[in-house]
């Protein structure tokens, strides 16, 4: 038998805060719950609802009966079983279902310093990282789940989960008024268990939300937060992470292969597809000579048809293809095979499902208030207020989370153009202007800085990309000389410009040279990549076979040539899944891409072609070297626009290679170009070989220069350049 003790009588609430915790509204559920002294006594109230009976155990053995006072609310002095120190007890819970013993959340101080919390306010992304979301820990020797949220304009915050049976009065959280986060520690709560927050706020309304900082989620149409297992990933790559810095500076050949991870193989087999793509793409990616892959963004999303660009989870891998513990192993892989990983990450909006950001707090708290700041016309999604301290250090938390966590080797910042502008997409009248009455979004600008800068210096040898669509300057500067501090920018407008290019016919080509040439004007601006990204090949632009004119034959044709004339430009090469076999459909996030094109020989051919190019564009040092450094190329022959024919120079100062794309269905025999060196030049690549799928008009290719000036140069070859093809040519001294 147990050594029971008589309860003490009269401890009822007063009736307002009673009303208030029985209905759920009472804004500080620490100062009411929970052993409290009061006159002398030391009285214990514990607010069970649904339970039957609620007892208080004591390290000496005694257990005392807490009467009910309400429905669910128990109290009793507990003086007698107390010495000076914090009183030490456990609960024991008769449920309709069973008994169980518990620690009660209420017995525990605040968590969180209150240093720590001014720091987060002030901005700092380490705390906001090492204070907010879920955090398993030990408190006196109880092991569990310290929870805290943001929310500083919330009346009351409540934590539900498959621990307190989806009860939104069990559990009402501490708020901590330096910074407005709501804290709680949940003692034996077990990993994967789910849970969210109630929120009643500013404006009167109750809502369950996500909890922002989750470090995993339910898996949609589902919307809870899930508390992520203690023990962490286990790596087996320090030696990748330890030289990736040069393999991903402005002299390495990066060749990036963009995936979709949803849609790059069937996703109809059991287990994570995480598994079953580390099986497949890390080797298969590998072997066609890419150095990288990046993948559009795997944070959580709850619309797949937004292909993850409408994030909501910053910090947790989509539940769609697997745990977090599967995508790290994933990346584990892909270091493994030799491979580095971007990712895909979005700042600069949200989308406003009722589980996640809008109106957070019944107040406009990670978005601006004013919709013509704070709503994206475009999208249909909400803006972050990235002048705000906390969110700007929620950002940066972000970003560094999937560096030092998952050991990604970068990050593209997806759609910087809408942040640096305030006018974006936006006509006269529905934008507020900066301080100084410009169009320029100046605390967009300050935390694109400072992202770049702490991710220089808490992750060496990361880089950063901005997918930037304008001529705003300085993007790959230094953020310390006034840049922005990326490490690369797309080049969209090179894409574009010679993506239109080839869509013409090739007769007219001769009328629109300049498309193809004008990207030289600006190529040393910045630290450029080149894109043919998912971007182009969908919303009814058809594949990048399709924007091919002419006969299936010439399509194809033209695709190699393209592919030619692109990994000899100056810049990083970026090709989406797809493209290596020339598919023929656009691309559907809802289907795979379409292998079988495999079983026709021209479609292999493009693939190995696709497959030379990045082994010679690693193997030549002049093909990368000097891609951002003007004296790494020279026109010999930029103003054929009769012929439609392109002739240039690659060099790292010691080798040369020779580039010349014929942009006609007509062979050009005898072609003379003039060359810096004299001596033999031989064909490296010909994109018309028959090993591609080409006519293999001009055969194995070795020109001698002969003493005839040209194009500016003492030298010259003669050469037969076959229809629709590339030719690169190496020196040999």
């Amino acid at each position: 038998m147990s050594n029971r003790a008589t309860p003490a009588a009269g401890l009822e609430l007063q009736a307002p805060d009673q009303q208030a915790l029985l209905a759920g509204s009472h804004p500080d559920a620490f100062g009411v719950l929970g052993a409290h002294t009061l006159g002398g006594r030391t009285v214990l109230r514990v607010l069970m609802p649904c339970s039957q009976e609620v007892a208080a155990l004591f390290p000496d053995g005694t257990m005392l009966d807490l009467p009910a006072v309400a429905d669910g609310l128990y109290a009793a002095d507990i003086s007698a079983h107390c010495g000076p120190a914090r009183p030490a007890y456990r609960l024991r819970v008769r449920w309709p279902g069973g008994t169980e013993e518990i620690d009660d959340p209420y017995a525990y101080g605040p968590l969180l310093d209150d240093a720590h919390l001014e720091l987060l306010a002030q901005g700092s992304w380490l705390y906001a990282d090492q204070s907010l979301g879920p955090h398993n820990c030990d408190i006196d020797g109880v092991r569990g789940v310290r929870f805290a949220v943001w929310a500083p304009n919330a009346r009351r915050v409540a934590l539900l989960g498959d621990f307190n049976g989806w009860n939104g009065l069990r559990h009402g959280m501490r708020l901590r008024h330096t910074a407005g986060v709501w804290e709680i520690f949940i003692p034996d709560v077990s990993p994967q268990s789910r849970y969210k927050f109630q929120i009643l706020g500013a404006d009167g309304a109750t809502t369950l939300r996500a909890d922002p900082m989750a470090r995993q989620a339910e898996a949609p149409p589902a919307t809870a937060s899930i508390v992520p297992d203690p023990e962490p990933y286990f790596w087996n790559d320090a030696a990748w992470m330890q030289g990736r810095a040069a393999r991903q500076g402005p002299d390495a050949p990066l060749a990036i292969y963009e995936v979709h991870v949803g849609s790059w193989m069937n996703n109809d087999e059991p287990g994570p597809l995480w598994d079953r793509l580390a099986a497949r793409l890390p080797a298969y990616a590998r072997a066609l000579g890419f150095t990288h892959i990046e993948l559009m963004p795997v944070m959580e999303h709850p619309f797949g048809g937004s292909w993850g660009y409408q994030p909501l989870g910053m910090f947790a891998p989509t539940a769609r293809h697997g745990t977090p513990a599967d995508f790290a192993r994933f990346i584990d892989q892909c270091h493994a095979a030799g491979l580095g990983v971007i990712l895909d990450w979005v700042p600069a909006h949200f989308p406003n499902d009722a589980h996640g950001l809008a109106r957070f707090d019944g107040t406009a708290l990670y978005e601006y208030a004013d919709p013509r700041e704070g709503f994206h016309p475009d999208w249909n999604t909400l803006v972050y207020n990235l002048g705000r301290n906390e969110v700007k250090a929620y950002m940066i938390a972000s970003a560094l989370h999937w560096l030092r966590e998952f050991h990604v080797d970068g990050l593209r910042v997806d759609a910087v153009a809408s942040m640096l502008y305030r006018d974006y997409s936006r006509a006269a009248g529905e934008w507020i202007p900066n301080r100084y009455g410009g169009r320029e979004n100046l605390e967009a600008v300050d935390f694109l800085r400072e992202l770049n800068t702490v991710i220089g210096c808490e992750c060496p040898g990361a880089i950063t990309v901005a997918e930037e669509s304008t001529a705003w300057p300085g993007v790959t500067a230094p953020a310390g000389d006034g840049g922005l501090g990326f490490d690369y920018k797309w080049n969209m407008g090179w894409m574009h410009d010679t993506l239109r290019y080839m869509r013409h016919d090739p007769v007219h080509r001769r009328y629109h040279h300049h498309d193809v040439t004008f990207g030289m004007m600006y190529a040393y601006s910045e630290r450029y990549i080149l894109p043919l990204s998912h971007d182009e090949v969908v919303h009814g632009k058809g594949s990048l076979l399709g924007k091919m004119p002419g006969s299936h034959a010439d399509r194809l044709a033209q695709l190699r040539l393209y592919y030619g004339f692109m990994w000899a430009h100056p810049g990083k090469k970026l090709l989406f899944m797809g493209g290596e076999i020339a598919q023929e459909r656009e691309w559907n996030h809802d289907d795979a891409l379409d292998w079988n094109l495999l079983d026709d020989p021209a479609r292999r051919g493009v693939q190995r072609l696709v497959a030379d190019l990045n082994h010679l564009y690693g193997e030549l040092p002049e093909l990368h070297r000097r891609d951002a450094d003007p004296a790494g190329f020279t026109w010999m022959v930029g103003d054929d626009e009769t012929n439609s024919v392109l002739a240039f120079v690659r060099t790292d100062g010691r080798h040369r290679v020779l580039a010349v794309c014929n942009f006609t269905p007509v062979a050009r025999h005898d072609y003379r170009i003039g060359v810096p060196a004299a001596g033999r030049w031989r064909a490296r690549i010909n994109t018309d070989d028959a090993a591609y799928g080409g006519t293999g008009l001009a055969g194995p290719v070795l020109a001698h220069t002969e003493d005839i000036p040209a194009h500016g140069q003492p030298q010259s070859l003669s050469l037969t350049l076959p229809p629709l093809s590339t030719l690169l040519l190496r020196h040999e001294v």
